[in-house]
């Protein structure tokens, strides 16, 4: 699927849909505290354009490595592909809440 957008959404798009580590970090790397709303929905949109297997296996690293808010993303991204088993682990271990555990 392409899409045509511009500026900052573009740039994640294009990284999604390669997929690599470098690309899965440099998306991730953009969720922090001080993420404007526009930044967060631009991640959202972009993972969810993820299907490279090696980046599926690097947002999976993000749900037990990574910030709150990264592990907070990595869970909605493997929720929403149905993935439960690694959510379900990381909710055992205390690394996302009930909510983020269920969330989609």
């Amino acid at each position: 699927m392409k899409f045509q957008f511009s500026g900052e959404l573009q740039e994640f798009i294009n990284k999604a849909q390669i997929g690599r580590e470098e690309d899965i970090d440099f998306i991730m790397n953009c969720l922090t505290n001080e993420s404007s709303l526009a930044t967060t929905r631009y991640v959202d949109f972009a993972l969810s354009l993820v299907e490279n297997p090696i980046g599926f296996e690097r947002i999976k690293c993000y749900l037990f490595y990574g910030t709150l808010i990264q592990r907070n993303y990595a869970s909605l991204y493997l929720n929403r592909l149905g993935v439960w088993e690694p959510v379900k682990e990381a909710y055992e271990k205390g690394l996302i809440d009930e909510i983020q555990a269920y969330a989609r």
